[in-house]
C-alpha cells in the first residue's frame, strides 16, 4: 500500500511539473514551515523536505516515522515593455507544485532513509506583444522551464551530536520557449525566425549534508547541491518569414547549478527559535549559455542549425533569516525574511527568463488537529525594475526595455508522524 502511494505522489507531482514555475528560478523553501520562516531549513529537521535542503538531518527528526504532503501554489506577476510596446504588457500565471517526503529512523536511532520528490526550480512567462520588424503585429513570447528531482536519501549518525546524509536519485527537466528569435550564432547570425521548441530529459542528481548540534540550543548544518546536467531532446518548428517552416529534432543542453549552503538554528528562548541560512549557487558556470542543436530538417533546403544562446549570468549569494515562536497548545508563528542578488546582467535580460526578484518576506502558521501537523504560509517577493538601453542579443527586439517582477508563494502542508 506504502509503495502504490509513493507512486501516486510522483507521478502527480511530475504531471504538474509541466506547468510549473518559480519566482528566482529557485524556491525560497519548499516546506511551508521553510517557507513561513524565510526559507530558513539547513539547520532544521522538523519537515520533510530537509531530504532535499540537509539529509543528515533525517536523524534529528522526533519519532520514527515522518511523512509530510504539501502543495506550493506560486503565482507570478511579471511585466515587460520596450519600444514596440510602449504599453505594459503583463504576464501573471498561478500553478500548484506538490511536494512529497517520508522518513524512517532505525530502532537504534543511528541510520535514518527518506523518499522524496520536490520541484524546487523553475520558470514560466506567456506573454502577447508586438515583435520587432519583420515579426509585426501581436505574437506570443511563451517560455517554460522546470526541475523535478526524485531523491532516495541515507543519513548515519556515529554520535549523538553528528549526523551525515546524502541523496542520489534522478533529475528531470523540461523546457519550452515559443518566440520570435533572431539566430545568434555564426553562419546565419541575424536570420529572424519564429521558435516553438520543447524538450525532456534525466539526469543523475546527488548532495551531501551533515548536522551537528553544538549545544542543546544551537544546531548547525552544511549542505552540497550537485549540478544538474541535461540534454532534452523534443521537437522544435521553425519558420522563417515569407520562406516557409520545418520542422526539427532537438538537442538542448541546459544546466541547474550546483550549490553550497550553510545554516544556524539557535533556540533564543524557551518559546523562541531563530534561523540563518546562506547559500551559494554557481549560476556563471550553469547559465553561462544555452546550446541547441536542431537536426533533420523536414522541409528541403533548411539548413541543421546549431545555436548558443548566451546569457551570462552571475553567482549569487542567498541570504534567509527566520524566526519562529511556540505559542502553546501545539500552535507556532513563523515570520522571515530573504534576498537574493539578481544574476542576470542587463545586456541579456529578456522577458523569457526574468530571474529578477530580490527581496522576500514570509509568515506562517501551525497548529495540530487530531494528531496531524497542518502548516500554512505566504512569501511575497519582489524586485526591481531593470532598464536596457542595447541588449546583447541580435536582432533588437529586446532594446530600450524595462522588465519588472512579483511573485505570490502560499503552501499548505500536512505532517503525520509515527
Amino acid at each position: 500500500m506504502r509503495r502504490h502511494s509513493i507512486l501516486s505522489v510522483t507521478l502527480l507531482s511530475l504531471m504538474f511539473t509541466s506547468q510549473a514555475n518559480a519566482e528566482a528560478l529557485f524556491l525560497n523553501g519548499l516546506s511551508p514551515r521553510s517557507i513561513g520562516r524565510g526559507g530558513t531549513n539547513i539547520a532544521h529537521s522538523d519537515n520533510g523536505a530537509i531530504i532535499y535542503d540537509n539529509p543528515a538531518a533525517m536523524i534529528n527528526i522526533e519519532g520514527k516515522w515522518l511523512k509530510e504532503f504539501a502543495v506550493d501554489v506560486i503565482i507570478t506577476d511579471f511585466e515587460y515593455q520596450d519600444a514596440e510596446n510602449p504599453r505594459t504588457g503583463s504576464s501573471t500565471t498561478g500553478t500548484p507544485l506538490p511536494q512529497f517526503s517520508i522518513i524512517r529512523k532505525s530502532e537504534d536511532g543511528h541510520w535514518a532513509y527518506g523518499f522524496g520528490v520536490f520541484t524546487p526550480a523553475g520558470f514560466s512567462t506567456s506573454y502577447s506583444m508586438n515583435g520587432t520588424f519583420p515579426f509585426l503585429g501581436e505574437q506570443s513570447y511563451d517560455s517554460f522551464g522546470s526541475l523535478t528531482k526524485v531523491l532516495p536519501s541515507l543519513a548515519y549518525a556515529p554520535n549523538d551530536r553528528f549526523s551525515i546524509g546524502g541523496t542520489l536519485g534522478v533529475g528531470i527537466s523540461h523546457v519550452e520557449f515559443e518566440t520570435p528569435y533572431f539566430l545568434q550564432s555564426p553562419g546565419l547570425q541575424g536570420t529572424p525566425i519564429l521558435l516553438d521548441l520543447q524538450g525532456t530529459g534525466a539526469t543523475l542528481v546527488w548532495s551531501l549534508g551533515m548536522q551537528y548540534q553544538v549545544s542543546n540550543e544551537t544546531t548547525v548544518g552544511l549542505t552540497y547541491q550537485s549540478k544538474s546536467s541535461f540534454k532534452l531532446d523534443g521537437p522544435t518548428n521553425i519558420a522563417i518569414p515569407t520562406v516557409g517552416s520545418s520542422r526539427y529534432d532537438s538537442d538542448l543542453k541546459i544546466t541547474w547549478p550546483q550549490s553550497l549552503g550553510f545554516g544556524v538554528k539557535h533556540r533564543v528562548s524557551d518559546r523562541g527559535t531563530f534561523s540563518a541560512d546562506v547559500i551559494w549557487s554557481d549560476w556563471s558556470s550553469a547559465f553561462n549559455n544555452i546550446e541547441v542543436a536542431l537536426n533533420g530538417p523536414t522541409t528541403p533546403g533548411f539548413p541543421v542549425v546549431v545555436e548558443t544562446i548566451p546569457l551570462n549570468w552571475d553567482d549569487t549569494i542567498s541570504v534567509r533569516l527566520g524566526h519562529e515562536i511556540d505559542l502553546g497548545c501545539s500552535r507556532t508563528i513563523r515570520f522571515g525574511y530573504a534576498y537574493n542578488n539578481n544574476p542576470i546582467p542587463n545586456s541579456t535580460i529578456t522577458p523569457l527568463i526574468p530571474a529578477i526578484t530580490e527581496h522576500a518576506l514570509s509568515a506562517g502558521y501551525g497548529f495540530e488537529v487530531f494528531n496531524v501537523e497542518i502548516d500554512l504560509a505566504y512569501m511575497l517577493t519582489i524586485g526591481k525594475d531593470m532598464r536596457t538601453t542595447t541588449n546583447q542579443f541580435i536582432g533588437g527586439d529586446f532594446n530600450n526595455a524595462r522588465t519588472g517582477a512579483v511573485t505570490h508563494a502560499g503552501a499548505i502542508g500536512v505532517i503525520k508522524r509515527f
